[in-house]
């Protein structure tokens, strides 16, 4: 790791410029890492988790198939279900951490007035089309509650209702963002 050089060692005859180069090259102190919380911590876990299990049942069910050329059709459908549960609880980790999909290239041209307007338009977009998916999302879970699988025989509410959860936090989250957003000053908001 290169050092910041001594002043007493240095020759009085160098270029200002290559004494500057040298500086550059001392690394700056990296900010700390963000510290989750325990329930970030936990929901990561859970998350971990039916990921961890869908892999393992695919892997086991593959297993038999190549081993013994039979399968065990519930862990078809419970790889299904958990594949369903990391899809919409990986998206609120998503929305929460604020790494979810998102073409800003409009946007990073534009500041001031201009980019917050169009920031505070985006925001309340995606809380429509949340609300929207909550709607739909209770709806659907509602016209499926006495549905059971096959295999498994889960009632089908607790799998569709992973779309009205997801939903639900996904919008808290955009309000709460949308709230932050209308309190920043218009100075903050520059070109990318």
């Amino acid at each position: 790791m290169p050092t910041q050089p001594d002043k007493e060692h240095l020759d009085n005859s160098r270029d200002p410029a290559e004494y500057a180069q040298v500086l550059d090259t001392v690394p700056e102190a990296e900010p700390a890492p963000h510290q989750d919380t325990v329930g970030e911590f936990l929901f990561q876990i859970f998350c971990a988790v039916i990921f961890l299990g869908m892999i393992g049942l695919v892997f086991y069910n593959a297993m038999l198939r190549y081993l013994f050329s039979s399968s065990y059709p519930p862990s078809e459908e419970w790889a299904r279900f958990l594949f369903i549960y990391i899809t919409f609880f990986g998206s609120i980790e998503a929305f929460y951490r604020r790494k979810h999909i998102a073409v800003d290239m409009f946007v990073d041209m534009l500041h001031g007035v201009s980019r917050k307007t169009i920031e505070v338009i985006a925001s309340i977009i995606g809380m429509v089309v949340m609300a929207i998916l909550l709607w739909g999302g209770v709806e659907y879970v509602m016209s499926t509650y006495d549905q059971l699988s096959v295999s498994t025989g889960v009632n089908m509410t607790f799998i569709y209702g992973t779309l009205p959860i997801m939903a639900a936090a996904a919008l808290v989250i955009q309000f709460r963002d949308f709230i932050a957003l209308l309190k920043r000053p218009v100075s903050e908001f520059k070109k990318a």
